[in-house]
């Protein structure tokens, strides 16, 4: 089968595209023909040497993945030949990835695809939708009804984010860097969108809220302002960070604990088959519905995963700015 792969972690050169031999399913596994599959941070992290995983060699790259069931192993009752499937939770923890036109994925981490659900939007939803359903409802128990704020509304994980609760009946702000993206922000239904470049963001916020405050914050940036953030919580206010490996900044304890406050902290691959199961039933049911968009920025062809993989790196470490929406590659 041809794959992307490398065999050291480096730059995005390490990634070449060859031939390798074909994986077959054990017990409990599926082999899926992969027709699409995302390009996530936590891939290029990997890759880069940045977050040391235990990886197969040579390595695939690549959590997501949309396709077609090729074969299954003994064991497999959920599944059949034929099947569309989808998935995410790969190239992690010792697991081979997807940039490859087959994967071997054990069927507890596949969901199957809902009719009418494209494999480009199947695959570049994958592990944003999951982890912005972990965040606002296995950590945070988004209410109907209270208010979220989230950094980045047109991005990856942000844009799940805001429709996830404005599917569930709750109020959404959020910022973005133009008013390109603040429109495309209310298309996705929030409630109030803020250019961090040119609004008082605070000021906004405390208005919108009655000077009440967010009931949910959702940090998706690397470095987060808790001091800032405690301030504009609601009473009994949660906060969710799931970004900044480095981070370490100041924490108010005085302010935070006086207000019942909670922070969650969370790593979405760390979230267990079933925990991962739970998230895909609803984000299958809103694909139905029509209640979920996937933002697809940029395609490219397996041949050019090193090209995907250094313009998922120029937009997430060098914020070029240069994309909105998910990378997808297409095999």
């Amino acid at each position: 089968m041809k794959a992307a792969f490398y065999e050291n972690p480096g730059p995005p050169e390490v990634l070449k595209v060859g031939e390798l031999p074909t994986s077959q399913p054990k017990a409990g596994e599926v082999l899926v023909r992969v027709k699409a599959s995302a390009v996530n941070p936590i891939d290029t992290y990997i890759r880069s040497g940045a977050v040391n995983m235990p990886q197969p060699k040579p390595t695939i790259p690549g959590c997501d993945l949309a396709g077609v069931v090729e074969k299954v192993g003994a064991n497999v009752g959920r599944f059949k030949p034929g099947d569309r499937v989808w998935g995410s939770n790969q190239g992690l923890l010792g697991r081979q990835g997807t940039l490859a036109e087959y994967a071997c994925v054990a069927d507890e981490w596949l969901y199957p695809i809902p009719a009418g659900v494209s494999d480009l939007d199947a695959a570049g939803g994958a592990l944003t939708a999951i982890t912005a359903h972990l965040g606002l409802f296995h950590c945070a128990h988004l209410q109907p009804g209270e208010i979220v704020f989230v950094n980045g509304g047109t991005g990856g994980v942000g844009s799940m984010v805001v429709q996830m609760a404005k599917a569930t009946g709750s109020k959404v702000i959020t910022t973005v860097g133009s008013e390109e993206k603040c429109a495309l922000a209310r298309e996705l239904g929030a409630d109030l969108t803020l250019n961090y470049k040119s609004d008082d963001v605070d000021a906004a916020i405390r208005k919108f809220t009655d000077g009440k405050g967010v009931n949910v914050w959702y940090e998706s940036q690397r470095e987060p302002n808790f001091q800032r953030t405690i301030d504009l919580l609601a009473f009994r206010g949660r906060m969710i960070v799931m970004a900044g490996r480095q981070a370490q900044p100041i924490f108010p304890v005085g302010p935070f604990y006086t207000k019942d406050l909670s922070l969650f902290g969370f790593a979405m691959f760390k979230a267990s088959a079933e925990e991962q199961r739970h998230c895909a039933e609803d984000i299958n049911r809103w694909l139905r519905e029509k209640k979920l968009r996937v933002l697809i920025g940029k395609t490219f062809p397996l041949a050019e995963a090193a090209a995907a993989h250094r313009l998922q790196e120029e937009n997430t470490l060098n914020k070029a700015g240069t994309l909105t929406g998910k990378i997808v590659v297409t095999i």
